[in-house]
């Protein structure tokens, strides 16, 4: 195996409460990656231990630490690593230890020989509770059901991006979970590998069954903007064509009731539940998308980030 000597790799972490795990980690990584040139970029997500500290403490000239101003998730995490990234490629992983840095170098094989521009990992033997087992494969299904591409395992973190692929990422909320899809979406060609898996070394996950709530949201955006960003009619238009006819079949039966039989129709719900509900429901849905797609406009119209930066040291200094 050829070390990539000429190409400066950026290791972008989030992290969150980590502070027993990031000096073993950072260890890790420097073992793995003997040979390279490279740069571990912690981003501190405003933890509320030492995580902070302890990367500091470690003064070691690879390790670059963003601290974010107030807790802004693991998206925006990934999204500011990804903004001060320098290297040729830029890998993703967790800070837990569950990913294992020996498998970099065998992805980063992938990635160099020009053939892929995304090269995401598939966890072997997989470490983890139930809790995060079951939501992690309903997740992984619905997103192979719905968008027909199929990644075996969105969840894992590990990955290795060309620099133009990640660079291109606008990760907003919580679109950690499909920057895999986002990458696609983008023309990147994907490779998957199969990586270890290990057991949380510690500390506690962050991760619960509410995460396939959070999911099947997120993905309803993706198809929006995946089939009908440019064409929005195709699919506000047929919704809008398919109440007016339920309207006038309801009303058409109201008024065949009132005319043909004398019935009073003026104390039935019949008309207000239905449309009440159906009014409701496509309101709400339609109010989110206008908000995400306002959101955007509004950083991407003004160069701006939706992140905070306190401070950033290298080497601990």
């Amino acid at each position: 195996m050829k070390p990539v000597t000429l190409s400066l790799l950026s290791i972008v972490i989030p992290i969150y409460n980590e502070e027993e795990n990031v000096e073993l980690l950072t260890s890790k990584i420097n073992e793995s990656l003997q040979g390279y040139f490279y740069q571990i970029i912690y981003v501190d997500d405003f933890s509320t231990d030492l995580t902070r500290k302890k990367v500091k403490e470690m003064k070691d000239p690879n390790v670059h630490l963003i601290a974010l101003k107030k807790n802004y998730g693991q998206s925006l995490a990934l999204a500011a690593g990804i903004d001060y990234a320098k290297g040729e490629y830029i890998i993703t992983m967790d800070g837990d230890l569950q990913n294992d840095p020996q498998d970099i170098p065998k992805m980063l094989e992938y990635a160099v020989s020009g053939e892929y521009d995304v090269v995401t990992g598939i966890r072997q033997k997989r470490k983890d509770s139930l809790v995060k087992k079951i939501p992690s494969k309903i997740a992984n299904f619905m997103v192979r059901r719905v968008t027909k591409l199929d990644i075996q395992d969105n969840g894992c973190a590990l990955k290795v991006f060309t620099r133009d692929i990640a660079k291109d990422l606008n990760l907003y909320g919580e679109m950690h979970r499909f920057i895999t899809l986002l990458a696609y979406l983008e023309g990147a060609q994907i490779k998957q590998v199969p990586v270890k898996h290990h057991a949380r070394n510690a500390g506690v996950s962050k991760y619960g069954l509410e995460r396939v709530f959070k999911v099947v949201a997120d993905m309803m955006l993706l198809l929006f903007i995946r089939k009908y960003f440019q064409r929005p009619i195709h699919l506000f238009g047929i919704l809008g064509v398919l109440l007016i006819i339920l309207g006038i079949f309801i009303n058409i039966y109201l008024l065949i009731v009132k005319v043909g039989f004398g019935q009073d129709i003026g104390t039935r719900p019949l008309l207000i539940f239905g449309m009440m509900f159906i009014l409701a429901g496509i309101q709400l849905f339609t109010i989110g998308i206008v908000m995400e797609l306002l959101i955007r406009t509004y950083y991407e119209s003004q160069n701006k980030r939706p992140y905070r930066i306190k401070s950033i040291s290298i080497g601990g200094q």
